[in-house]
């Protein structure tokens, strides 16, 4: 497993001395609740399988399983395995536990955003929301009182895998020096690669070729390159004097990806219907690590690399239609709504 790649092999349980377990770090302030651990342990058949994090042997999701089966007198578990770091095994135990078993606290929900904030600082308010059972409005709250919480970042990676600046501004700045510097770029590679929408981009596109700056606000002095001589002919707004190359593109994390894709694979909407299964087996191509990447395109042959370049494209090209498809049909019912 690479590092920054992140899985839940359910497939595989086995069984495991529950003295070898660790049971630190867990979400709940109080604790477990010794009634729910009671019911557990006088339930009639096996416990379902717990969740533990390979590395650490640190239980992720259940604890009451856990204390029941030693009320039991039982000497090992079954366990499934999640690979991964300690900040996304945290987030899969708050995540667990918001779905299923005994419900956190809101005291322990809004300790658990806090971390999550602190972990994962380019998740979006409404991303962690979801993850932790509270409303977006607390979430943000949360953020704010966070020594530093309320420092503007570049942007957040919302529930959907996109990256969006916070500052819109930022976006078109952004779009004005990647179209200066690849001009023959498509309005859909300037919106992926700065996290604006294609509509935006080609109003970008368009103001630099009449000459005005990127942004929609502020005081303009006629065309680019005549405000007090700070910048000539053709250049970017946003572009600090010295700096040199292009843009880079912002992607998300390949653990952020692998678990966008497990929760949509618990949507019942995508789960169980056959365009939606289709769906998330594609989407699950695109959750290896770069570091799989770079052995993929390090071991294709040399009379083959053309071919295959040509089709990456044509399949990065089906990918951006359908982005942009999905996109317009949430504008359509944003508006109908």
């Amino acid at each position: 497993m690479e590092p920054g790649q992140s899985q839940v092999d359910l497939n595989t349980v086995v069984d495991v001395e529950i003295s070898a377990l660790s049971v630190s770090d867990s979400p709940r302030i109080a604790g477990e609740s010794a009634e729910h651990i009671e019911l557990l342990a006088v339930a009639d058949g096996p416990l379902p399988p717990i969740l533990v994090h390979r590395d650490t042997m640190r239980v992720i999701d259940g604890m009451h399983r856990l204390r029941a089966a030693l009320r039991r007198g039982q000497e090992t578990i079954s366990v499934g395995f999640f690979d991964g770091d300690e900040a996304d095994a945290f987030v899969l135990a708050v995540e667990s536990n918001s779905a299923h078993g005994l419900p956190l606290t809101k005291a322990d929900r809004k300790r658990a955003a806090e971390r999550i904030i602190t972990s994962h600082a380019t998740w979006s308010n409404r991303m962690i929301a979801a993850i932790v059972g509270l409303a977006p409005a607390t979430v943000a709250k949360v953020r704010r009182k966070m020594p530093g919480g309320a420092t503007p970042e570049r942007g957040r990676v919302g529930q959907d895998g996109r990256f969006r600046p916070l500052d819109g501004a930022e976006g078109r700045k952004l779009a004005g020096d990647l179209i200066a510097e690849n001009p023959g770029l498509s309005l859909r590679q300037i919106a992926r690669a700065t996290g604006i929408s294609p509509e935006t981009a080609r109003d970008v596109r368009n103001r630099i070729r009449r000459g005005e700056e990127p942004l929609l606000t502020g005081p303009r002095s006629g065309p680019r390159g005549q405000r007090g001589g700070q910048r000539g002919p053709g250049r970017p707004a946003g572009r600090r004097r010295g700096t040199t190359g292009a843009v880079t593109p912002v992607r998300m994390p390949a653990a952020d990806r692998s678990r966008t894709v497990r929760r949509l694979k618990g949507d019942p909407a995508l789960r169980y219907s056959n365009t939606g299964r289709t769906l998330l087996r594609l989407l699950g191509i695109h959750t290896v690590s770069p570091q799989e990447w770079e052995r993929i395109t390090a071991d294709i042959p040399a009379d083959c690399r053309r071919t295959v370049a040509e089709l990456a494209r044509a399949c990065s090209d089906n990918w951006s239609e359908l982005a942009q498809r999905a996109a317009e049909r949430q504008a359509g019912e944003s508006v109908g709504a």
